[in-house]
């Protein structure tokens, strides 16, 4: 039961941190910093998402 979980776990990540990217692509931030914030969702899928919910570019 343990890989189904993390399965359906890591895929809810994955889905999660395609959002933000969008998001970040869409926002009026300039190249540099949508750059920054996507790599940093990039590599670290779970943190990088958490920093990016609470600091991260807004409309």
């Amino acid at each position: 039961m343990g890989i189904e979980v993390g399965g359906l776990f890591g895929l809810l990540i994955l889905i999660a941190d395609v959002w933000a990217i969008v998001k970040t692509m869409g926002s009026p931030v300039s190249a540099m910093k949508k750059t920054l914030w996507t790599v940093l969702i990039l590599f670290l899928p779970v943190l990088g998402l958490l920093i990016w919910f609470v600091a991260g570019p807004r409309r």
